[in-house]
């Protein structure tokens, strides 16, 4: 399913695989040495100071919003680029902090001049290979929008640099933020190409990539447009209670430290302040990723007037979304008539339980 996965009963013992097969990939996948990050987390730090956390660079990880010129921003390196009838993919290196490496991947629609971009983030964990998927690359730029995807800090060919036990998930703050920073990265260098208009720019985001996606729209005006597929957070009750968690460690995940780093990162705390006509969620009750509760509390702190679709089942889902087109005529609407290639029909809201919202 290209937006939201199947429902799959997880086990304690694959979760701790998934977080060793990316330090295997990542010693074979990249052509350049890796130095380790040199970040501290502010969840390493014990508890919030008032200084600057660092990532290796000037970039302070208590910031959400990337202060200008605080990275450097290289050319990024062309591996590759493929041309088909209907699209063509390009995959870039771009590496803005030191030993971190990133795959990114532009998928821009055949023969429109200068398309609008969708960015895509899916939840952790994630690789790169739905973006190398021509089905995909198909889906996601018919209706007349680029779109541009790459994983967020320590997943999949970014986990590097860190223990085995460690992860997304005990790296929470690091991850975040940092991932936060690096949407806005990608922004300034989709800006400075003549072939896409990086000023209409939507993003979709599934389970962290959602989380990630909310705390980017609130520092970000150049989103205009946010899908959010369960999101996480309500941080002391997901971590409490996600099956994302090995019990071994959630004493230390729920401990006051812990709780006190990723506070201020909780995105119960930004949709309030978002434009609702910029937002729509899309609850998936299946998917036990985020606690019943947690996803309560997402859709309570949604802005009213904001869209919010429910799905009891993976059944649901499948036929909600009709394919996809029907799922990205909300997130790219129809673009100019007087561009070729546009795709004009506008098929509406995905089917589901609408909810309503009449929150203040």
């Amino acid at each position: 399913m290209p937006f939201a996965p199947a429902p799959a009963a997880r086990s304690h013992t694959p979760c701790m695989g998934i977080r060793v097969v990316p330090i295997v990939l990542s010693l074979l996948a990249f052509a350049f040495p890796l130095a380790a990050l040199s970040a501290q987390s502010p969840a390493d730090a014990g508890v919030i100071s008032n200084q600057p956390v660092l990532s290796g660079q000037s970039e302070d990880l208590q910031q959400l919003k990337l202060a200008k010129q605080t990275l450097p921003a290289p050319a990024p390196f062309l591996i590759e680029r493929d041309k088909e009838p209907e699209f063509t993919r390009e995959f870039f290196r771009v590496e803005w902090r030191n030993g971190d490496p990133i795959d990114l991947y532009v998928i821009r629609p055949t023969l429109l001049a200068k398309p609008p971009v969708t960015i895509f983030l899916y939840g952790f964990p994630s690789e790169t290979d739905r973006f190398r998927d021509n089905a995909w690359c198909r889906m996601v730029t018919q209706r007349g929008y680029a779109a541009v995807g790459f994983v967020s800090a320590l997943t999949g060919q970014r986990f590097h640099g860190r223990g085995l036990t460690d992860w997304f998930g005990n790296e929470l703050p690091f991850a975040l933020v940092t991932t936060v920073h690096d949407v806005q990265m990608v922004l300034n260098y989709l800006d400075t190409r003549k072939d896409l208009d990086a000023t209409q720019a939507s993003m979709f985001g599934q389970g962290s990539g959602g989380t990630i996606a909310i705390l980017a729209a609130s520092v970000e005006p150049r989103l205009k447009r946010i899908d959010l597929i369960d999101p996480w957070g309500d941080w002391p009750v997901w971590l409490a209670g996600s099956s994302m968690i090995l019990d071994e460690e959630r004493p230390k995940l729920t401990s006051k430290v812990f709780e006190g780093s990723v506070a201020s990162l909780d995105p119960i705390l930004y949709l309030p302040k978002l434009d609702a006509s910029r937002l729509r969620l899309l609850d998936v009750a299946y998917d036990r990723d985020s606690p019943a509760e947690a996803k309560k509390a997402i859709e309570a702190a949604m802005p009213k007037g904001a869209s919010i679709l429910r799905y009891a089942t993976f059944g649901e889902f499948q036929a909600g979304v009709a394919g996809g087109d029907r799922f990205l005529a909300w997130l790219q609407p129809s673009v100019a008539a007087d561009k070729p290639n546009a795709k004009l029909n506008d098929l509406g809201a995905p089917r589901g339980a609408a909810v309503p919202n009449s929150n203040d």
